[in-house]
């Protein structure tokens, strides 16, 4: 958390030039509040928030704009879904103590970047994006020819030069997501004078977790677990996976290299994945017991976060105290950032 102690910290790093003795570097990362995270959320971004808090200036946003641009047809939920989602950043260990928590939406600077960024931006360079054609074909049924849809990496890399951060976790399939956002900064670099970092990722090392039907886990495809989900809930999908399609009797052999279940046990029992391969490719264990036996190593990772919800449940107060302190520590860096973007740009200033 930015506080007086790291005033000094801040002040020397305009730029993203870090001075001898700092931690590694400035970290943004955000996650929309559309539906509840899950566990390949967990795995895969989560965690690895969490240990990089000792290692970095972390700011980590609740990007409720992201959200509404795929679900702005009906955003009452926005709100809810926020304060619930800073409850299962808490209860997975994200320590606002140690970084800066923080709501998108109360920092509007966020949107002043985005719109000066946009003034040199073309719309072919954004209709590339590999992620805009894949957001199109995966969601269905809503009007997603908008300019916030396509938009939204233009928004996204205002999120995080806004801080002039030097890293963003990713996992390594999602470098290009990184890609606009470094050419904006060299291209704002270059048009009106250094100011802004070329952000680095700093890789996850957890390989992405497949859906319980195979495919990307995605919440849109309703192939979750989530991170709230009861113990029977969480004992019905897991007894609901797809396994190997060729396995069709007991005595089939299998392959678990495309088998989803055992991905999981890969995740969740690593110390059981050798053997689980094993019995597959012999087919000495069958795939409902196979299942069956994943079943505890799953509840062992959700039921700890879903306890430390309920609790954070109690404290509805005290978790929107924690994202209103975030907010305007993470608003103060942002206006000092649009201060000196304006300066580079040569608008009067009053």
């Amino acid at each position: 958390m930015i506080g007086p102690a790291n005033l000094d910290y801040v002040a020397h790093n305009r730029g993203g030039v870090l001075r001898k003795g700092a931690m590694k570097g400035i970290v943004f990362s955000g996650m929309q509040p559309s539906g509840t995270p899950h566990i390949g959320n967990k795995l895969g971004a989560l965690d690895n928030w969490v240990k990089m808090q000792d290692e970095y200036d972390c700011i980590y946003g609740i990007v409720d704009w992201h959200a509404l641009t795929t679900g702005y047809e009906d955003p009452k939920e926005v709100g809810r879904q926020s304060l619930e989602l800073a409850m299962i950043w808490l209860a997975c260990g994200l320590d606002p103590q140690k970084s800066t928590l923080m709501l998108q939406s109360a920092v509007p600077e966020h949107a002043e970047l985005h719109l000066l960024f946009s003034m040199f931006l073309s719309l072919p360079r954004l209709e590339r994006i590999p992620t805009y054609k894949e957001k199109l074909r995966e969601i269905e049924g809503r009007n997603l020819t908008t300019y916030g849809f396509l938009g939204y990496p233009v928004l996204q890399a205002a999120d995080i030069l806004i801080y002039k951060s030097t890293h963003v976790p990713v996992g390594k399939d999602q470098d290009y997501h990184l890609e606009l956002t470094r050419e904006v900064a060299e291209q704002f670099n270059r048009l009106y004078g250094q100011l802004f970092p070329i952000t680095q990722t700093v890789h996850t090392v957890f390989p992405v977790l497949p859906g319980t039907d195979g495919r990307k886990m995605s919440k849109s495809y309703g192939n979750t677990s989530s991170l709230t989900d009861s113990e029977d809930m969480i004992k019905d999908k897991v007894r609901n996976m797809v396994t190997d399609p060729q396995r069709i009797k007991r005595t089939d052999p299998g392959r678990p290299e495309v088998c989803p279940v055992y991905a999981y046990y890969q995740a969740f029992a690593p110390q059981e994945a050798e053997r689980t391969a094993h019995e597959c490719r012999n087919a000495l264990r069958g795939c409902v017991e196979c299942k069956l036996g994943l079943v505890e190593p799953v509840q062992a990772v959700v039921r700890p976060v879903r306890e430390g919800v309920e609790t954070w449940q109690q404290q509805p107060d005290e978790v929107a105290r924690i994202l209103h302190t975030g907010s305007q520590q993470a608003r103060g860096r942002a206006q000092q950032t649009v201060t000196e973007v304006r300066e580079h740009l040569g608008l009067w200033q009053p």
